[in-house]
């Protein structure tokens, strides 16, 4: 039996020194752990640590290491240490598992899926702490998950990654809540089966006294089929469709949003809390940037930074909502995403390709939605803005939602909405 205290004895490879890696340390220095090894591939951030080690060292005390600990996003069957991480993968843990081992009662909502977990935890975290609950929200959003200061009472909310809960071994949530299924990152899962398996690691090991929250069939099926103990509930839209023309917040009556609010809506009703203030609450939620965030509106023309729909299906959700769509879209595609307009491509005037990898896109939409190809969003936005004051335009949607990663021209979709909320502004003074 894994204890707080024999882990405290125990000695710890840890690759990689990013944000999850230094909190790692930071952690175990709290803990009074000693016996720490560090390898990054980056030199610079291994000459950050007294606790880096050369490639041939780490490799070498892989065997006699206890636990590995790995950094989400890092796929250890793409780097130097394959084989040898191969031989040892009983021993790698995460900072999730982490959190659980030395924090066994800790009272935790995880949230996953492919599309909407940020915004979905944010609401929780919201309407939570408006009804004074002591929250604390972290994981894939805010901090990470071991520099937050938890207290008897806190209840955690944790935005969890596939890339995370692919390594974890002991993640056990109170609350387990898996949004939705569709393919993503299967680049570096190798196939969808290994994607699902890391989503549905959530459920395994709670116990009867804990809730799963799923919507998705074949997902119910599984759980169903392998027994798990926690309490199932199937998530409907029928419980909250009855309130929702109560709900005025325009952000969360997009598609996407719509789609997670049942699960918001049944959570809450676990928690006891009444409808009123669910209602009151989700009317006072502000949105996330770069997630369906209107940068710019004058009149019946408004300009809309989805930088974080980095796949056709995260990006469809806008497409569905808005209309007089000039769409701009391009980046790094994923790995079979596919375009599937079905009744929403009436909504679409003209699409806008950037990005490196042109022929992707335009094999995805070719004889369906005109097109140009216009390389970079500042481009774009000048030929926009001035097609808007040639032609009078007057009811008119500029949606930035990619529909892919953005590392062939920016670091992050943060770096890449940035940009384009900037470049909306500058125009938007010269030209309206």
């Amino acid at each position: 039996m894994i204890s707080p205290k024999n882990l405290s004895s125990k000695s710890f490879a840890i690759y990689g020194f990013g944000a999850t890696g230094k909190s790692v340390i930071n952690y175990f220095e709290k803990k009074g752990i000693k016996k720490i090894s560090l390898y990054d591939d980056s030199e610079k951030k291994r000459k950050q640590s007294k606790y880096s080690l050369e490639a041939w060292r780490f490799k070498n005390i892989l065997n006699s290491i206890d636990y590995i600990v790995i950094s989400p996003g890092i796929n250890f069957k793409k780097t130097k240490f394959k084989k040898k991480i191969l031989e040892n993968k009983n021993k790698i843990v995460t900072d999730l598992d982490l959190f659980y081992l030395f924090n066994p009662k800790a009272k935790t909502i995880v949230v996953t899926g492919t599309n909407g977990k940020s915004t979905t935890c944010k609401i929780i975290e919201h309407i939570l702490k408006k009804n004074k609950l002591d929250v604390k929200l972290g994981g894939n959003i805010g901090q990470t998950i071991l520099n937050l200061k938890v207290k008897k009472k806190t209840t955690i909310i944790i935005e969890a990654s596939s890339f995370q809960l692919a390594y974890s071994k002991f993640i056990k949530p109170t609350y387990a809540i898996l949004l939705n299924i569709s393919n993503d990152h299967l680049d570096w899962h190798g196939n969808k089966k290994n994607y699902v398996d890391s989503k549905f690691k959530i459920f395994s090991f709670q116990k009867n006294k804990d809730f799963a929250l799923i919507e998705d069939k074949n997902i119910i099926k599984r759980f169903k089929k392998e027994k798990k103990l926690s309490k199932l509930e199937i998530i409907s839209s029928k419980p909250y469709q009855k309130i929702k023309h109560k709900i005025l917040n325009k952000y969360l009556l997009s598609k996407a949003n719509e789609n997670n609010m049942p699960f918001i809506y049944k959570l809450s009703k676990i928690f006891k809390l009444n409808k009123k203030s669910f209602i009151k609450y989700s009317n006072t939620f502000k949105g996330l940037e770069h997630r369906h965030e209107i940068v710019y509106k004058k009149k019946n023309i408004v300009f809309i930074n989805d930088s974080k729909a980095t796949s056709f299906e995260a990006c469809k959700y806008a497409l569905q909502s808005n209309k007089n769509i000039f769409w701009i879209l391009g980046g790094l595609p994923k790995i079979g995403d596919k375009f599937r307009f079905d009744n929403f491509k009436k909504n679409i005037i003209k699409s806008f390709i950037i990005g490196k990898h042109v022929n992707f896109f335009k094999k995805q939409i070719e004889n369906k939605i005109n097109f140009q190809v216009t390389g970079n969003i500042k481009r774009t936005l000048k030929l926009i803005f001035n097609e808007i004051k040639e032609d009078s335009i007057k009811n008119l949607t500029v949606l930035l939602s990619p529909a892919s990663a953005s590392y062939d021209q920016y670091k992050n979709f943060n770096e890449r909405g940035l940009e384009y909320k900037k470049l909306v502004k500058f125009y938007a003074k010269r030209y309206l």
